[in-house]
C-alpha cells in the first residue's frame, strides 16, 4: 500500500509512517515497503522438491505443491486481502452490465466466475467467443458498467488491451492479478492481488479461481438477492431442461 493508505489503515498520520522509517534507520517510507515486499515474495517461494532416491518422489511433490496451494489461498483471508475483496465487490455489485475477462491460462477464472454468478442470479458477459468476437460485446458500454479482469504474468497481450478499450469507455476495471503494479491494477478502479508462484513448471491460477468465487457471494450478497429463492427457481428451470445426470 501507499503510505497514506497503510497510515489510514493504522489511524495515524502520513508523518508517522515517515517517522517510524527513519526509527528504522531508513531513509523513506519506499524502503519500508520494498523490503516488507521482498520478505513476502521470499517467504511466499516453494522450490521444487528434490527427487527422491527411494522412489520416484511423487508423494513429497504432492506434499509440497499442496502446502503451498493452501498457504496461498489461505492468504486471501488475511485483513488487508479481505479488504481488497470487498471494495472489488463493491464495485462488482454495482454495475449496470458486468463483464467477465480472462483469456489463456486465465480463461477458467473468468468462465468459472460468470458461471458462478448465472446460478446466482446474477449474469455475467464473458468477453470471449469463437472467432474473436468476444469484445464485440462492449459496443455500447460505458459508465456504470463494469469488467473483471483476470491476469497473471506473464500477462495475455489481449486480455490487456481489451481492459484497457473497455476502460477508455467509460467502464470500470476490477482486476485479479498478482502484483499492485501490473498492466491491470494500473489502471483498476479495484484490485484483489494474489500471490500465484510457479508450481512445478507452471503458475497455479487456483488462488484466482477462489478469489473469484469469493468475489461472486461477495456480489450476491451486496446485490440484495434472496440468493436461496433465486438458486431454488434455477434448479427447478434446470431440471426441466434435463440438465444434470440421475441415478
Amino acid at each position: 500500500m501507499s503510505m497514506r493508505e497503510q497510515a489510514h489503515l493504522a489511524g495515524v498520520s502520513h508523518t508517522t509512517m515517515m517517522r517510524l522509517a527513519r526509527w528504522l534507520d531508513l531513509d523513506r517510507y519506499e524502503d519500508m515497503r520494498s523490503i516488507y515486499a521482498k520478505a513476502l515474495r521470499t517467504s511466499a517461494e516453494s522450490p521444487l522438491p528434490e527427487r527422491r532416491q527411494d522412489g520416484d518422489g511423487s508423494y513429497s511433490t504432492v506434499g509440497v505443491v499442496a502446502g503451498t496451494l493452501a498457504a496461498e489461498i489461505a492468504r486471501l483471508g488475511e485483513c488487508a486481502n479481505a479488504m481488497q475483496l470487498t471494495a472489488a465487490a463493491s464495485v462488482l455489485a454495482e454495475s449496470r452490465n458486468l463483464f467477465s475477462l480472462g483469456l489463456r491460462a486465465e480463461h477458467p477464472v473468468a468462465q468459472h466466475f460468470a458461471y458462478t454468478l448465472s446460478r446466482l442470479g446474477r449474469p455475467a458477459v464473458v468477453l470471449d467467443a469463437a472467432g474473436g468476437l468476444g469484445i464485440d460485446a462492449l459496443r455500447g458500454v460505458g459508465k456504470g458498467d463494469v469488467v473483471l479482469a483476470v491476469g497473471i504474468e506473464p500477462y495475455c497481450r489481449a486480455t490487456i488491451e481489451t481492459a484497457r478499450q473497455a476502460a477508455r469507455q467509460g467502464v470500470a476495471v476490477v482486476a485479479i492479478t498478482d502484483s499492485s503494479v501490473s498492466p491491470l491494477a494500473r489502471m483498476a478502479k479495484a484490485s484483489v492481488i494474489v500471490i500465484s508462484n510457479p508450481q512445478s513448471f507452471f503458475k497455479s491460477i487456483a488462488p484466482a479461481l477462489v478469489a473469484s468465487e469469493i468475489l461472486a457471494k461477495l456480489i450476491a450478497a451486496k446485490s440484495g438477492l434472496n440468493v436461496y429463492e433465486v438458486v431454488k427457481e434455477i434448479e427447478r428451470q434446470l431440471a426441466e431442461l434435463d440438465v444434470f445426470w440421475k441415478r
